[in-house]
């Protein structure tokens, strides 16, 4: 992970576009792109948009990803840490016990 997201900032920096990226306009972007994505499941079935639209699909996934890696380099967050956390606290939210198989939230579940 640190790998791709070091390869990122060295693309931006290359460009001169770290002053442009602080975390205000980089939330904003990772926003615009994640409605890129959604883009191209609307007014499809799930199966139809993957048929139609999975180059396009990978591609906005990856800019998703790309400005979730600078939002967390630019604020000083380890992504491999934060996610390992967030899975320990969606455990506790989620025990399989009460959410096997459920789509319930978790404050739905009994």
């Amino acid at each position: 992970m640190k790998h791709i997201q070091q390869k990122i900032i060295e693309f931006s920096d290359a460009r001169n576009w770290r002053q442009f990226h602080n975390p205000k306009d980089l939330a904003i972007s990772l926003s615009l792109e994640a409605g890129e994505l959604l883009e191209n499941f609307q007014w499809k079935s799930s199966d139809e948009a993957v048929q139609a639209n999975f180059e396009n699909i990978k591609d906005e996934i990856a800019d998703v990803i790309i400005y979730a890696l600078l939002l967390s380099h630019e604020l000083g967050i380890d992504v491999e840490e934060a996610i390992a956390n967030k899975i320990k606290k969606n455990e506790q939210k989620y025990p399989i016990e009460k959410s096997f198989g459920s789509k319930k939230k978790y404050n739905e579940l009994e």
